[in-house]
């Protein structure tokens, strides 16, 4: 347990892992472009099969045009607490790559690839101040059309990104799960040799 949270480990672990959660609590701040490109700037040395690098990050910043459709496309849940965020950053993974002859193969890692970028992009978002949040839940039909979205993509996530929050700020059923979450313990999570 650390002073920044308090959560605990049962091995030593950097503690920018530990300082890194998921709130929902934002506040309005805008982000500056630069901190936003630094986080994608992470998200891009991701290591990823074959180096593919098979992601795209499509995002809006809170003061920006496109900023109202992004948050359009959330479902209303997502909408009532990430509209307060500073960025949101929908990211993409490729279904396919191109082999040495130019024909296209399919990427059965895409998706774990994209997910190594959102985790790059989640610890620099702790490291400059601000905190990210994942979120599955979001129009996927309507938000590939109205992001532009190639068919050989397929959208994985929306990303939150903003300062926190006060909690009052969530709707009432919100407020106490507003905390550093805990996790599994390790022995139920990995296991030598076999799954079980």
């Amino acid at each position: 347990m650390t002073a920044a949270s308090p959560r605990s480990t049962e091995h030593r672990i950097d503690p920018d892992m530990l300082a890194r959660w998921s709130p929902r609590a934002f506040s309005t701040e805008i982000m500056p472009q630069a901190d936003l490109l630094t986080v994608l700037e992470a998200g891009r040395w991701a290591p990823s099969a074959f180096n593919a690098q098979p992601w795209h990050f499509i995002y809006a910043r809170r003061d920006s045009a496109a900023w109202d459709g992004f948050v359009d496309l959330l479902n209303p849940f997502n909408q009532d607490w990430a509209r307060h965020a500073s960025a949101l950053v929908f990211i993409a993974s490729n279904l396919t790559r191109a082999d040495s002859k130019g024909q296209r193969l399919p990427v059965r890692s895409h998706a774990f690839d994209a997910g190594a970028a959102w985790g790059l992009m989640a610890l620099q978002a702790t490291k400059l101040g601000w905190h990210a949040h994942a979120m599955a839940g979001f129009d996927h039909d309507r938000a590939m059309a109205a992001l532009g979205v190639p068919e050989d993509w397929r959208l994985e996530v929306a990303v939150a990104i903003g300062r926190r929050g006060e909690a009052a700020s969530l709707p009432e059923g919100l407020r106490e799960r507003e905390v550093p979450s805990a996790r599994k313990p390790l022995a139920e999570i990995a296991t030598e040799g076999r799954f079980s």
